[in-house]
């Protein structure tokens, strides 16, 4: 239970609806506990009305058994009786009456019954969306790693199945429990003010109702926990089919992936039917224990009106019946309420796990909301994977001043990637510091930064959406002349063109129905429709053809005039002028010049223009 302590501050924000159903439920079970003691009234008067032409020994003790019981009924029935006595009517009338009214109070708890679920389950759907909207919110403040060490699906899992799961906590669990604590109370103090004796016998299998539910809810607790982790399994199996189905195909795995899935789901099933099975026993066995509770009253009020005891009549016989069948759905939903608060706990320990887990990125307490110019100062800085514990940059410097353009070139694996990663603070160095305009990297607003910044990842990603919005996502309205001009900037605009509906055409779930080069080209004119001040570009020309690359190159040098602009890359671009040209090796600068320097060095990069020009001319002939 004290996993769910974190959903206690939205219980204080919503906490008007939470009192009022508290309310409603409270006058609910008021108006519906009321029925038995007047239904205890018509059978007295009905065996009173048999007896009173007799007018024995038994008629008498009777009337004052009656007397005696009806003054500690509430003070709502007793209004009732006292003004059907005072009225001069007959027997059928009374009965007639005394059901109207039975009528009245099973509307007036219908009625209350109605608005407590307007006022708890209403506010379980706020909470499921407040819940869900801060799981996601803390998504995005997590940083690249978190990413990396776990998986898509059990991320959708937490937030979906998770959350609902806390949910019928919130709403049904909570609702039911209150009613359940109303009904209990309500009933057993009737029961008491009534005839304590017959009291204590009726609530006798009590004690080891709430044996059973300790035991039992221990277990349903260890299954929920069992069970939610394995629906992650199942969810993260059924995603990464789903996104590399392609993959799937062309291998001919489809076998193999469905092996995998129902390996999982067969875990699923067995765990969720071990729990189902625990349930169908422990269900049933409350009923058995409130039938035993009925049996009880029957034989032991019986006994007591045969033989004139306790002041028990016929009357407080039915009224005990009736108050044991009310307790029978309150006290074996004990056992369901426990289980939905369980699962909600194991649902809701998951989710803290996320929700604890402290970004590897933290917030500057002042960040500085800095206007770059687009000077670039890297200050020997190393960097370590923590996943891996590879070494990708070690002890690296540059100067990159505003409006120049730096290319930065080396084999895979060397450390290209991760330089532009630190940059734009998706890791922060392990040694070292980065510098923007003079101010530290770790100062700056981070927001404010990447709205400065372009840039064009590797691994291509694009949203399920129109051609339009994919290339307008940076901006905060869509402006359809900066999409038509960044697409041109990018070479792709005859192909847009060429679409069925053009810039409409919605392009699949990571641009499936694109081409690897026009994806790659459609992620360059949305980091251009920015007009940022700096642009990266991660070897982001690595699917287009020769002819394409040459239209993009130039439209970029145009672009890029007045731009700090850093192209990572493993092919020497000849096309645009570069102010310095980086290279590296195993995370080191191992070359550092101009292309002309480079080139009188005779060293890697050298080798890597002479090889690139002997394919170019081998193409060629």
């Amino acid at each position: 239970m004290k996993h769910l302590k974190q959903i206690n501050k939205y219980f204080w924000k919503y906490r008007k609806r939470f009192l009022l159903g508290f309310l409603f439920i409270i006058c609910s079970n008021y108006f519906r506990i009321l029925a038995p003691q007047l239904t205890g009234f018509v059978l007295d008067a009905v065996q009173i009305e048999l007896l009173q032409q007799k007018e024995s020994e038994e008629f008498k003790k009777l009337e004052k058994n009656v007397a005696v019981k009806e003054a500690r009924y509430d003070v709502l029935v007793k209004a009732v009786t006292d003004n059907i006595r005072s009225r001069q009517m007959g027997f059928g009338s009374k009965v007639l009456l005394c059901g109207i009214t039975l009528l009245g109070l099973a509307l007036l708890g219908g009625f209350f019954m109605f608005l407590m679920r307007q006022t708890i389950i209403v506010m379980s759907r706020h909470i499921e969306f407040d819940q869900k909207n801060e799981v996601y919110q803390h998504y995005q403040l997590l940083d690249t790693n978190f990413y990396k060490q776990h998986s898509t699906g059990d991320l959708m899992n937490r937030i979906s199945e998770d959350v609902s799961r806390v949910r019928m906590y919130t709403g049904p669990a909570l609702m039911y429990f209150i009613n359940l604590a109303a009904t209990i109370g309500f009933s057993v103090y009737f029961m008491v003010s009534t005839q304590p004796m017959l009291t204590l016998y009726v609530l006798a299998p009590l004690p080891l109702l709430a044996i059973t539910i300790y035991y039992v809810n221990n277990i349903i607790h260890k299954k929920s926990e069992r069970i939610q982790a394995l629906l992650s399994d199942l969810t993260t199996n059924a995603q990464e089919s789903y996104s590399g189905i392609r993959v799937i195909k062309s291998f001919v795995q489809e076998k193999a992936m469905k092996f995998f899935f129902n390996k999982n789901s067969e875990d699923y099933k067995n765990n969720a039917l071990g729990l189902a099975k625990m349930e169908a026993i422990y269900f049933p066995s409350m009923s058995l224990l409130i039938g035993l509770s009925t049996l009880v009253t029957i034989m032991v009020g019986g006994l007591y009106a045969i033989r004139e005891e306790h002041g028990v009549t016929v009357g407080t016989i039915a009224e005990f019946v009736l108050y044991v069948n009310m307790l029978t759905f309150p006290v074996s939903a004990i056992g369901w309420t426990a289980s939905m608060i369980q699962r909600a706990a194991a649902s809701q320990k998951r989710i803290n796990e996320f929700l604890l887990t402290k970004p590897a990125i933290p917030v500057a307490e002042k960040p500085i909301a800095h206007k770059v110019s687009g000077d670039i100062k890297f200050e020997n800085v190393s960097f370590v994977y923590p996943n891996t514990g590879i070494k990708a940059v070690v002890d690296f410097q540059l100067n990159i001043k505003p409006g120049s353009k730096v290319a930065i070139i080396g084999h895979t694996g060397s450390g290209k990637t991760t330089i532009a990663q630190l940059l734009l603070r998706l890791y922060d160095p392990t040694e070292g510091r980065i510098l923007i305009d003079g101010e530290p990297l770790k100062e700056l607003d981070l927001s404010v930064l990447r709205r400065q910044i372009s840039y064009v990842p590797q691994d291509v990603f694009l949203f399920s959406d129109t051609v339009a919005e994919n290339i307008a996502f940076g901006l905060e309205t869509t402006d359809m002349k900066r999409v038509h001009e960044a697409a041109a900037f990018a070479s792709v605009e005859k192909e847009i063109d060429g679409f069925s509906e053009k810039y409409d055409t919605r392009i699949g779930e990571r641009g499936v129905t694109l081409s690897g080069g026009q994806k790659q080209r459609i992620s360059i004119a949305r980091a251009l429709a920015k007009d940022p001040q700096i642009v990266i570009f991660d070897d982001c020309l690595s699917a287009v053809d020769t002819k394409t690359e040459k239209d993009i190159l130039s439209n970029l040098n145009r672009f890029l005039h007045d731009k700090t602009a850093i192209i990572i890359t493993h092919r020497i671009f000849s096309l645009i002028e570069f102010d310095q040209i980086i290279v590296l090796d195993e995370g080191k600068i191992i070359e550092r010049g101009t292309h002309q320097d480079l080139l009188a060095m005779d060293g890697y990069y050298r080798f890597l223009y002479e090889q690139q020009r002997q394919e170019k001319e081998s193409s060629a002939s």
